[in-house]
């Protein structure tokens, strides 16, 4: 590959935005396509994980990152049919200064367009990209329009990429999601990811989440699971009888359940799990959710696709060709994506499903042997993203 690339990126999320920037500032031609006139965020809060953090410190972003989220000191869940802690996760069993961060998805897409723009990539609106040639670095707009051709393509369209394969079958429980404001009174850890169960058929959840802009006040995300089908059924009822519920399962939430006298104040996520393989052919490669999408039980996806982002620009600073560029990439990542795509596999039905004996052996069995060395450190370095060392496969390190 030449020094100067011409680079078109499909989608301007996290990963999209991310891989502008860095591979802008590295004096590339970089392109980022977005479907909307305006582009913007997609779905409520996030966590940001030390992985997540080091890679936007490489971007400057880290401090501004953390100012607007707020830090995230412990995963602590209940079930509400026995009152037992059975989630009880906690960073410094890794390290005393490891934290995660909640934080608006409006607040970080905002930094990383910054970082895009002022890095000199050029965002697009207005352009929905259908199809690819991963031969000649063309892609297809809506229109039937070429765009490139491009001497690499980065699919960044998420999930439901029409350039990779087709996930798998929604898995049977999403959840619904709204950012609402932080109560100055209340019960709720202002450090903590709170979670309530019922067996794993109901599962609500608070997460600090920080302000969108500087100067605003505290918020929270609030997420209610609920069974992908079940939707429509929750749109056309009262939505009282969703409220008695979520009262129900945790009557000290009424306060922000209250808050909410609007379907429309909950937005619907549907997680989906499959990886694409394989990740890059010709001139396209995949990076975030379009190459390995999963549910968020672990809060690892964001941080993936900037992980994805900062290995793909390390690759094309290789100044190999297009097939060595992208080898490099996937050399980098693939132990750190099957890890966690296994891990996530793993646990999601243990928190979100009907089967009858994995809440049971949750509350029974885990969650006492979660407390015994060396649970509580390996559950740290889990929820933190760092199994795998995915950071020193970069060249980088934990920490500041």
């Amino acid at each position: 590959m030449s020094r100067c690339l011409n680079i078109g990126i499909a989608g301007a999320g996290i990963g999209g935005l991310a891989a502008g920037a860095f591979l802008a500032r590295d004096g590339h031609r970089v392109s980022v396509f977005d479907q909307f006139d305006a582009a913007g965020p997609v779905g409520s809060g996030l966590m940001l994980q030390e992985t997540g953090l080091v890679i936007l410190d490489q971007l400057g972003l880290r401090d501004a990152a953390e100012g607007l989220g707020a830090p995230i000191t412990r995963l602590w869940g209940v079930s509400a049919d026995t009152g037992r802690s059975v989630l009880d996760v906690r960073y410094a069993a890794l390290r005393p200064a490891l934290h995660g961060i909640g934080i608006q998805r409006t607040a970080l897409f905002t930094l990383l367009e910054g970082a895009a723009s002022a890095s000199g990539a050029r965002l697009v609106p207005a352009t929905r990209i259908t199809a690819a040639n991963p031969e000649t670095g063309t892609l297809v707009d809506h229109q039937g329009g070429a765009q490139g051709p491009f001497d690499l393509v980065i699919d960044a369209l998420g999930v439901r990429s029409v350039l990779s394969s087709a996930p798998a079958k929604a898995l049977p429980y999403g959840a619904l999601w709204a950012t609402l404001p932080w109560p100055e009174k209340g019960p709720f850890d202002a450090e903590a990811l709170e979670q309530r169960y019922q067996a794993a058929r109901k599962m609500a959840g608070i997460m600090p989440s920080g302000r969108a802009r500087a100067g605003d006040a505290d918020s929270l995300t609030y997420f209610w699971s609920i069974r992908s089908e079940a939707y429509e059924a929750f749109r056309t009822a009262p939505l009282a009888h969703w409220k008695d519920a979520a009262r129900a399962l945790w009557p000290e939430t009424a306060m922000l359940v209250d808050q909410i006298v609007d379907h429309d104040q909950l937005t619907f996520a549907r997680y989906r799990h499959r990886t694409h393989w394989p990740a890059a052919e010709g001139r396209l490669i995949h990076i975030g959710d379009s190459w390995h999408a999963a549910s968020p039980q672990l809060g690892q996806g964001a941080n993936m696709a900037l992980l994805d982002a900062f290995a793909l620009a390390r690759a094309v600073r290789g100044g190999g060709t297009a097939s060595e560029t992208a080898a490099l990439y996937v050399r980098q990542r693939a132990a750190h994506v099957r890890l966690y795509q296994l891990m996530t596999w793993a646990f999601t039905p243990v928190y979100q499903s009907d089967s009858k004996l994995l809440p049971w052996v949750r509350d029974w069995l885990a969650a006492p042997v979660s407390k015994l060395w060396p649970a509580p450190p390996v559950l740290a370095a889990l929820v933190g993203g760092g199994l795998g060392s995915p950071l020193k496969k970069l060249g980088l390190k934990a920490g500041r």
